[in-house]
């Protein structure tokens, strides 16, 4: 049995739980989320909590309860609070700017680096400081956001310059050793 997927999830006031099927739709002050539920797993909508229920064959699908207990869960926090991801840029000439919905990157390549933003994903520049904060209520979303915009230039070990997340340790390697 799965620890995880037995543990109920609270459901905050101002939000809304829909169960249609094998669909459950998340919805708050921040947004409207969905998401399929697996098969063989159950999903018990009350007043005040949503319970995950063991399926029939526990020893095939019980990994399923504790994954869709934690989507769930992540999608109630992502209507009520949100998530964000903050990204450092470190190397001379390196800087983001935000203009709309999209983000121009310079990153010492001989072309910027337009990055058009997804929908439901927000981001903030602060130019002085070289950070990128990635913010959105779908938490899956906010994460492949943050790694596509480290992915345009990943940081290097002997410098460290590049994109990289504001919690990333970069281990260094020492450069030639000359005579």
């Amino acid at each position: 049995m799965s620890r995880i997927g037995k543990k109920p999830i609270a459901i905050p006031s101002g939000v809304k739980v829909a169960l249609a099927g094998t669909e459950i739709n998340v919805q708050g002050p921040k947004g409207n989320l969905k998401k399929m539920i697996p098969a063989g797993v159950k999903v018990e909508v009350g007043a005040d909590e949503i319970i995950v229920c063991p399926p029939e064959n526990p020893r095939e699908k019980t990994a399923m309860q504790g994954l869709t207990r934690s989507l769930i869960a992540n999608m109630v926090d992502g209507v009520t609070q949100g998530f964000s991801k903050t990204l450092e840029i470190n190397g001379v000439g390196y800087r983001a700017e935000l203009k709309g919905k999209v983000l121009n990157l310079a990153l010492g390549y001989s072309h910027p680096i337009e990055y058009p933003l997804p929908e439901g994903i927000s981001a903030e520049v602060d130019p002085k400081a070289n950070t990128i904060v990635v913010s959105g209520s779908d938490k899956e979303q906010v994460g492949a956001t943050a790694a596509k915009i480290r992915s345009f230039r990943e940081p290097e070990p002997y410098k460290g310059k590049g994109i990289k997340y504001a919690d990333e340790r970069i281990v260094r390697k020492a450069g030639k050793a000359g005579k």
